[in-house]
């Protein structure tokens, strides 16, 4: 054991014992322990290797085949420093194709792990860069074309933690899994056989895959105990398709501190901080009363994502601080973020989101037949093709076949971008190296939530969904809201990407982005 892991597991085991034994006992037997990710660095030669591999997990008392990063479920968090190099091995022992894209890391095309970065079962790949970018939680997920949805589900997800010199100076909680602690959200639905029961069907392709058990780390309701301060929570949206909105139980204030591209100028006081799929915040979190509570996800307004148990708050982690003092601190300043520059003559890009209006259509029969009217979130469905009139009773039922594939219908080509479903061997345009440019995704026309993401960049939001943007999302991000309206980005690409390797702008609703809703770019 390495002594700085001694170290830290010695003030954990310190910690715990410096509980009430009736404290400990509750602690113990109540709910699982949160599971930290172990922190993964680049050894002597700069070098990471990981292996894409099935195991086994338990889940509700039954055991599942799961897939992950060196282990059974997940992966782990890979450290890694601004401006040092590292060399990352990935090995496929899966019995199928993957690709490992690095989501929110601004590198060149040929190393991005986009759906052209493939790696055959039994195969490996190597690559090479250099994070230039400022401190931020990343992450790294499968990009395998129309299976992205499937591998995700299956577990495979990992961290990656951008050090830099700035970030190490503040006196923020820096101890890894004491009170630096990383919440990977996600929800999952099992079999009766406890399997993981991924579809990729007419409903899923319309509304996205999603569950009815809300794991974190990969455990149901896990409890940590913190010392008793600061706690810094870095939470990662990992769903693939139910969007988020975290809360305390007893409504104490969450400081936001980082989005996806790292520090925000100051700390964001908010009580409630809704998470795109994909998307990751930082946030801390005072403990200094010393009492319990509840890390919680809030109902949200979107389609398929109020099914019960999701109608009520739901339970993500209990935190549990100890007696024992913490050191960290929320700074008043962080980073100082730069001023918008100006928009005048810059490109101008307008990517148009599009779902077609069958797989629309179908796809919300198939969710109504299957749970009710209540899983519409109360949308208000009048205009939307004939939708609005749609009661649960005069539904085509024998025609859906419980959300299976419409006959003849091709819903893995439904979802678009520019009114064209993805291909791989035609970028759809060429971006100049080094240049800002101002994108305007839209969603009019479509009532889904679009999370969009864009490869290759941290960018600004100039505005969202129509609305101006949120003071905690004003820093740097890879991931913007588009539902029903208009969001305008300020994008700029420091490195290249050839047409054998672009990068990719898409939904991060996975199931859209399997089945259509996605593009390919390059920069020169």
């Amino acid at each position: 054991m390495h002594r700085r892991d001694f170290l830290k597991y010695s003030a954990a085991i310190g910690a715990f014992s410096a509980l009430p034994l009736w404290s400990r006992a509750a602690l113990a037997a109540d709910r699982p322990t949160l599971p930290i990710p172990g922190l993964l660095s680049p050894d002597a030669k700069n070098s990471i290797r990981l292996t894409v591999q099935a195991g086994k997990s338990t889940f509700n008392g039954k055991t599942a085949t799961t897939w992950g990063y060196n282990g059974n479920l997940l992966g782990p968090a890979l450290q890694l420093t601004q401006g040092e190099a590292v060399t990352v091995e990935i090995n496929n022992s899966l019995a199928e194709e993957t690709t490992v894209h690095w989501h929110g890391l601004e590198i060149p095309g040929d190393v991005d792990g986009g759906p052209q970065g493939v790696i055959a079962s039994g195969g490996k790949r190597t690559v090479k860069f250099t994070p230039q970018q400022q401190a931020a939680t990343c992450w790294f997920h499968p990009h395998q074309h129309g299976k992205t949805g499937h591998q995700v589900a299956m577990g495979l997800a990992g961290l990656v933690l951008i050090e830099d010199n700035e970030s190490r100076a503040l006196r923020l909680p820096k101890q890894w899994g004491i009170d630096d602690v990383p919440l990977i959200i996600q929800d999952k639905r099992f079999g009766a056989d406890g399997q993981i029961d991924y579809q990729l069907d007419m409903m899923s392709a319309a509304v996205g895959w999603f569950g009815d058990t809300l794991l974190c780390n990969g455990v149901t309701y896990p409890q940590h105990a913190n010392p008793r301060g600061w706690l810094r929570l870095r939470l990662l949206n990992g769903c693939n398709a139910r969007s988020l909105n975290i809360a305390a139980s007893d409504n104490r204030p969450l400081y936001v501190i980082a989005s996806d591209g790292g520090l925000l100028a100051e700390p964001v006081k908010v009580t409630e901080l809704p998470m795109l799929m994909g998307e990751r915040f930082e946030v801390l979190v005072d403990t200094r009363d010393g009492k319990a509570f509840d890390i919680v996800t809030l109902p949200v307004k979107q389609m398929g994502m109020t099914v019960a148990p999701f109608d009520k708050p739901q339970p993500v982690a209990r935190i549990q601080p100890l007696r024992i003092q913490g050191s960290g601190e929320l700074p008043d300043k962080l980073v100082n973020i730069p001023a918008l520059p100006n928009l005048d003559g810059m490109t101008e890009r307008w990517l148009q989101l599009m779902m077609d209006p069958m797989l629309d259509m179908m796809g919300m029969q198939a969710l109504m037949e299957k749970y009710g009217p209540q899983a519409m979130a109360g949308m208000n469905m009048a205009g939307h093709g004939n939708m609005g009139n749609m009661g649960h009773g005069n539904m085509n039922h024998g025609g859906m076949n419980h959300g299976k594939m419409g006959a003849g219908f091709d819903f893995l080509h439904a979802n678009k971008i520019n009114g064209k479903a993805f291909d791989m061997n035609t970028p759809a345009f060429a971006a100049e190296k080094g240049k800002y440019e101002k994108w305007t995704i839209s969603g009019e026309g479509d009532m889904m939530l679009h999370p969009f993401h864009i490869h290759g960049t941290q960018f600004r939001i100039l505005s969202e969904n129509g609305q101006p943007v949120a003071a905690h999302r004003q820093g740097w991000k890879d991931t913007v809201r588009v539902e029903g309206g208009r969001s305008e980005v300020l994008v700029r690409f420091d490195h290249a990407a050839s047409k054998d390797q672009a990068y990719m702008a898409h939904c991060h609703l996975l199931e859209h982005e399997d089945t259509g809703m996605m593009l390919g770019f390059t920069v020169a």
